[in-house]
């Protein structure tokens, strides 16, 4: 899941803004209406609003980082990519910034980019869940299964209700060979609203 950063000081200014003329926060402002906390409900517009409060304040990291998100909602990969270089060249320390880039660069086939990126974001964010199942599932598409697992299991202590580290440890298992854990997994995934897994397991005959 992407993650679309509001400042709440850049909120307090819109508010306070007089008629003197828009300023970049009120830009930003406007961007980050368009949110619904996940995606941008019109992610065309966002960039827009997010080109003007970036070329009044053309230094300031979390601009292109929620620039970077629209072009993300997309599907627009580069620019987002160029976006998220930009926010981590101004913040080092951007952990969102690494995480979303991780994120495309894993969507995109780069998988040792993407486990790189989730690293970063690791390190600065020692407990994102999302993160090690990001990584996890780069481990996964280049073979490296223990490390994928190791990765879901993390996940999964971070944040126990996480369906889709249970459904990927469950793949993950179950392409092993290991049916009973796989589908306790699948099991586990279901009762948390996702059961792709385990109807396409119990249709093969893999789970009772």
């Amino acid at each position: 899941m992407r993650k679309i950063i509001v400042s709440i000081f850049l909120i307090l200014i819109f508010l306070c803004s007089t008629a003197m003329g828009e300023t970049a926060a009120d830009w930003f402002y406007k961007a980050n209406a368009l949110s619904d906390g996940k995606k941008y409900t019109d992610p065309i517009k966002a960039i827009e609003y997010l080109n003007n409060a970036i070329k009044m304040q053309p230094d300031d990291e979390t601009y292109y980082y929620n620039r970077g998100v629209a072009y993300d909602n997309l599907g627009q990969y580069q620019p987002a990519i160029k976006d998220y270089n930009q926010a981590i060249s101004l913040k080092p320390d951007y952990a969102e910034a690494f995480y979303n880039r991780g994120t495309i660069y894993s969507e995109i086939g780069q998988y040792q980019r993407a486990i790189e990126d989730f690293n970063e974001a690791i390190r600065l964010q020692p407990n994102d869940a999302e993160a090690y199942h990001g990584r996890g599932f780069a481990y996964d598409k280049l073979g490296q299964y223990q490390r994928a697992i190791e990765d879901y299991n993390q996940a999964i202590r971070l944040q126990p209700d996480y369906p889709k580290a249970y459904n990927n440890r469950g793949i993950n298992y179950l392409s092993q060979g290991n049916n009973t854990l796989g589908c306790s997994d699948a099991r586990k995934a279901c009762a948390l609203g996702n059961c792709k897994l385990l109807e396409m397991a119990k249709g093969r005959g893999v789970c009772p």
